[in-house]
């Protein structure tokens, strides 16, 4: 099933807010297609105006920089993950079925948005996997941070948080496995297509490897 949602970006991300005219949605929705193509450190202010047929200047009045940008983006797609929890866990009682339904969403791709004006989540995806850390691995982070532009991420780390409480109360880091549950299903999904011999796939799919991989861990730890 396809949701098409908007989500309320924190303002000191941008200068002028993407949502607020075609011409902003269009811009996010091309920047995920040519990250996706070219990889962040290629993508640049130029070629997205190609694409949008305008100008750099006209992008540099939305956004300040392509951090910010990417930052938008992931802000974007955090807020959607943490939706998708919330809607996939509404009506399930069972506590270890309500943690594989969270697996699952953070290992398996999304499928390709079929709306012309939607963002393409599939490639949003592939994105989250290959250049998220790129937000916060930076030396600025401490600075960048006093914005709150990480609460998505960290709501959905909240989020996920619960869910393995509720499961075994007595474990001491919820939290903690919660962001190892995310990166590390995004460490073995790029791992296992680009640097394979990091991790144990073979002939499996890579989603599922990455699956039953996170699944044996978690239960692992908790049970």
């Amino acid at each position: 099933m396809e949701f098409q949602v908007k989500f309320d970006i924190n303002e000191k991300i941008f200068l002028r807010n993407p949502e607020s005219s075609e011409l902003g949605k269009l811009m996010v929705k091309k920047s995920i297609d040519l990250i996706y193509d070219l990889g962040f450190e290629q993508f640049t202010f130029k070629k997205l105006a190609i694409e949008i047929n305008s100008t750099e200047a006209t992008i540099y009045r939305y956004f300040e920089n392509k951090h910010r940008l990417l930052l938008y983006i992931l802000n974007w797609y955090w807020s959607y993950m943490e939706f998708l929890v919330t809607f996939k866990l509404e009506n399930i009682i069972d506590k270890k079925e309500r943690l594989n339904i969270i697996v699952g969403l953070l290992t398996h791709e999304f499928p390709e948005s079929t709306s012309q004006f939607d963002y393409n989540k599939k490639l949003l995806n592939q994105i989250v996997i290959a250049e998220s850390s790129k937000v916060y691995l930076v030396k600025e982070v401490a600075e960048i941070n006093k914005d709150e532009v990480f609460k998505p991420y960290k709501d959905l780390c909240g989020k996920i948080a619960e869910v393995i409480s509720e499961y075994n109360s007595r474990y001491k880091y919820p939290r903690s496995l919660s962001t190892t549950l995310i990166e590390t299903s995004h460490q073995q999904q790029y791992f296992s297509v680009n640097l394979p011999k990091l991790t144990d796939v073979s002939s499996q799919v890579n989603s599922e490897f990455t699956s039953q991989f996170i699944k044996d861990f978690l239960f692992k730890v908790l049970d």
